[in-house]
């Protein structure tokens, strides 16, 4: 096969006009006037299997004779087959980046069993930037352009000689010379004029392809296939619409191809991407994505069965993995789904390069060359079933554009004036502005549309020149400009026809505290577009996502106070995460977790069956605004929500700042709730005005079920008398075994060894932890209650309230035994037992917290071990109290109310019930 100079008089090099006059006296010197100005009727370009000659005896500058016509009349009765023959396949540069990687593209090539195959080549990685750079570099005056161009020539002289030997060496490195020559005097003329025109600079940026595409054929040939090489400036018309828009010329680029393929007939064609002609046989270039755009020109006129896109991907992603790296790939997508994901920013196609193969139903299959096991994504027309399964195969994905501005303009005066939308888009095309973005409210009082950040200044200019005299006479209000905004679009065949899509949509926005600026849904019902502010974009992305493909509901989780309570959580969840992301949906992500001195942090979640050590070797010195901030802003999950297991004030006073910030919060930790009234109802206040939640379930029954029926309790509308129970695990433990002649400081001290009391025993029988529980349920239940209102019956005697040591109280609590034992001899002699417990006496408003006696018959009388029992007695339950029993004490119980409070946010959040 003779390779075709670029400089192959089948096309006119670009129109000089606009060139300074040395400039053209400079080419003039390089360049035949011939070659100039002549404009030949075609080009012969060969193979040398079919021919029998070195290609390289072929005359540049040869005439058309009579010899070459009746060569020309003979050739041309080999008729191009089309159909599904071929297949098409087009390898970017990335894949043809290195001499290993350009030789595995041929082995793809012809492992291929395809009967007959065009492969479409952009070229080597970088090169076309190295290109346009030439170019810069000597519209610029700057001399380094030698020494650039010099790096192009070695970088495809060293990739040759690792790919080809003897002959086929030869010729490719004489050619590359010629044209590296060529380039140069060009580059010299540029230089001297100080200015390129585009189609310089296309013609100039096009060689890499013709390089790589030349590499390539020769690579194929070796294997002792057929194989001819294209230069599709030969085949492609296009005629330039605007600066980075062409639009091709199908009946001309078919003739051509028919008369090129009759003179070069093959089963294997290898062309080069992104280059094409003006009618007038002027190089140029099919622009951005243009080696995409030539593989869907190529399938809509050869009528291939499939065109496969070679990338460095395992195919289309359901979002932009490096914004959330849980993105799937997409194994279908229709082609208006494709369009408008690409329209939108994804790393798809060009929306034209879809165009093209829709005519003809021709499947575009996106592959990755470096991963040939991945199937990749098939891009097709769909039919309509296969969207109809849910909404998980209605949204197929997420996409979004940023650095925008939002323009309002308002007005009373503009509803049911005609022409006012025209006006305003009028003046925004007149400013050469983009519009992303339309929506306007059904009222016509307003209308908002997007535009690129860079533009906005010049819109809201045109805008208020336009309508200065509308502004003055107050017909229209304003014309407002919101900067810093971004685009998220979820697209989906059929999308908005599909029940519960948009509400999901909106929903999982709202839970992640994403406010949302606009809205617009086209009728094609394959969009539903929102503006939002640009630093919640990737958050909201992210909450979209999760919403659709992770999980129902995927949590990020900070935990703090990694002790006790909060390390059995953690096994907790160990033992349970996996089978709740499996059967429930529901994805709970510890990113970090901090006690009073050091904290752990991680991006995608802390492995939980290491934490301990990791929180040893890799922890870093605590700092809470550093934690939350980390677990809040990650990007990735929408949900957070902080999980306090001290029971440190400092701590709770966060509360009110996290449930603002949109974080939900769960603790068994009593001080916010049981603190200063004020800081409670400002607490509840803004739970119930925001879709933040904050769950607090463990701080008065451990694991039992006593905050939620309480709550049930008063939302369907029943009305608490008074709620009274034994509310401390560690004092029922202690009353249960105080019998017989058993003293009380024995007891205690038997508690204290089993881990039932706190570490100083005095908490647990001062009564104040009992007082809290018993605050909260009357606050729960209407109460505007202080915690000094709330007569408490220590169990301390005066005399050891300030010995300095739990040890010291220990010591000396044997000495004070009497006076319990006197109370519980008198209760043995009426038949009754001692109970410590708590009252809330809704009726008198009131609290208290004592040592009762109760009958033996008493439901409080039947406890054992360390069992809680509350009693509510209601308007419902007023004869028969309704009572919950269970155990009140130890980590185990209490860790274990705290989960089943996450699992509840989780409920609430969207998980299945």
């Amino acid at each position: 096969m003779a390779f075709a100079s670029s400089l192959s008089p089948s096309y006119s090099l670009p129109n000089l006009s606009s060139m300074p006059m040395n400039s053209i006296t400079t080419l003039n010197k390089i360049y035949p006037s011939s070659l100039l100005h002549r404009r030949p009727i075609f080009r012969v370009c060969c193979n040398s299997q079919l021919q029998g000659r070195d290609s390289s005896n072929f005359n540049l500058f040869a005439s058309v004779t009579s010899a070459d016509v009746l060569l020309d009349e003979a050739v041309e009765q080999v008729r191009l087959p089309k159909g599904d023959t071929w297949s098409i396949h087009k390898f970017g540069g990335t894949c043809v980046g290195t001499s290993e990687r350009i030789q595995n593209v041929a082995s793809i090539v012809v492992k291929d069993e395809s009967e007959r195959k065009l492969v479409v080549v952009s070229a080597m990685s970088k090169v076309t930037d190295m290109m346009y750079d030439l170019i810069h570099k000597a519209q610029a005056r700057d001399d380094s352009y030698v020494t650039a161009l010099d790096a192009v020539l070695e970088k495809h002289k060293s990739t040759a000689i690792d790919l080809l030997k003897g002959d086929d060496l030869n010729k490719f490195l004489e050619r590359l010379h010629q044209d590296i020559n060529n380039l140069k005097a060009m580059l010299r003329a540029i230089y001297i004029a100080g200015h390129a025109t585009e189609s310089f600079s296309d013609f100039v940026a096009g060689h890499g392809e013709l390089w790589s595409a030349e590499l390539l054929s020769s690579i194929i040939r070796k294997s002792g296939l057929k194989c001819a090489c294209m230069d599709t400036r030969d085949v492609l018309i296009v005629n330039p619409t605007s600066s980075d828009q062409v639009d091709p010329d199908y009946v001309e680029s078919g003739r051509r191809l028919e008369k090129w393929y009759s003179q070069n007939s093959s089963d294997i064609i290898v062309a080069t991407g992104f280059i094409a002609s003006t009618p007038e046989n002027i190089p140029t270039t099919l622009k951005r994505d243009g080696s995409d755009f030539s593989a869907a020109i190529m399938g809509a006129l050869f009528k291939a069965r499939q065109v496969t896109i070679w990338t460095d991907v395992d195919g289309v992603y359901s979002a932009d993995p490096r914004k959330v790296s849980e993105a799937v790939v997409l194994n279908k997508l229709s082609y208006q789904e494709a369009w408008e994901m690409s329209y939108f920013g994804a790393n798809v196609l060009h929306p034209r390069t879809i165009i093209p193969v829709m005519k003809y139903d021709i499947p575009i299959v996106i592959r990755n060359i470096f991963n040939l096991s991945a199937p990749g994504t098939t891009i097709c027309r769909l039919a309509d079933f296969e969207n109809e399964d849910g909404l998980e195969f209605t949204v197929k994905g997420f996409a979004t554009i940023d650095n925008l501005a939002l323009v309002n303009v308002e007005g009373t005066g503009m509803a049911g004036v005609p022409g006012t939308s025209s006006a305003i888009f009028g003046a925004v095309k007149d400013v050469g502005a983009n519009v992303i973005m339309i929506s306007q409210a059904s009222s016509e009082h307003s209308v908002c549309f997007a535009v690129p950040e860079k533009e906005v200044k010049a819109v809201a200019a045109a805008l208020e020149s336009r309508f200065r005299q509308a502004l003055s006479a107050g017909r229209l209000s304003q014309i407002a400009v919101i900067p810093n905004c971004s685009i998220l679009a979820a697209v989906g065949q059929k999308m908005a026809s599909t029940p519960g899509v948009s509400a999901t949509l909106f929903s999982a926005l709202a839970k992640a505290n994403i406010n949302i600026r606009a809205i617009a849904q086209g009728c094609s019902e394959y969009n539903v577009t929102v503006v939002v502010k640009r630093e919640d974009c990737v958050k909201a992305l992210r909450a979209v996502h999760s919403r659709f493909y992770l999980s129902r509901t995927t949590i990020a989780m900070g935990i703090i106070g990694p002790g006790l309570i909060g390390g059995t959580l953690l096994d907790q969840l160990k033992e349970q995460a996996a089978v709740l992301k499996e059967n429930s949906n529901i994805d709970l992500r510890v990113l970090g977790l901090t006690g009073s001195k050091i904290m752990l942090l991680s991006d995608m979640g802390v492995d939980l069956s290491t934490w301990r050590d990791q929180l040893e070797e890799n922890g870093e010195k605590a700092d809470m605004e550093k934690f939350v901030r980390h677990v809040h802003n990650n990007h990735f999950i929408p949900n957070t929500v902080i999980v306090d297991c001290t029971a440190d004030s400092s701590i709770a006073s966060h509360y009110h700042d996290w449930l603002r910030r949109g974080i939900h919060v769960v603790t068994p930790n009593k001080k916010a709730n049981s603190g200063p009234l004020e800081l409670y109802l400002k607490l509840r206040t803004l739970q119930r005005q925001s879709y933040t939640h904050y769950f607090y379930e463990g701080t008065v029954g451990a694991g039992l079920p006593i905050i939620s029926t309480l709550q049930g309790l008063l939302e369907t509308g029943d009305k608490i008398l008074r709620i009274e129970g034994i509310f401390s695990g560690t004092l029922s433990y202690i009353f249960n075994n105080f019998e017989g002649a058993r003293a009380f400081s024995e007891v205690v001290k038997e508690a204290k060894e089993a881990g039932y009391t706190e570490p100083d025993p005095r908490d647990d029988l001062s009564g104040t932890d009992v007082a809290r529980k018993v605050i909260i349920l009357a606050r729960e239940s209407g109460l505007k209650l202080e915690l000094s209102d709330i007569p408490i019956q220590s169990l301390v005697p005066d005399p050891l309230k300030d010995v300095p040591s739990a040890e010291e109280f220990m010591e000396q609590l044997h000495k004070y035994d009497q006076d319990l034992a006197k109370q519980r001899q008198e209760a043995e002699a009426t038949g009754e037992v001692l109970r410590y417990v708590g009252v809330v006496d809704v009726v008198n408003q009131k609290g208290t917290v004592e040592l009762r006696r109760y009958k033996k018959e008493h439901p409080f009388a039947q406890l054992s071990g360390s069992d809680n029992i509350i009693a509510f007695s209601t308007q419902r339950y007023e004869k028969q109290p309704l009572i919950v029993r269970g155990p009140g004490a130890g980590a185990e119980v209490t860790a274990g109310g705290v989960f089943s409070d996450i699992l509840r946010l989780a409920s609430y959040l969207g998980a299945p019930s």
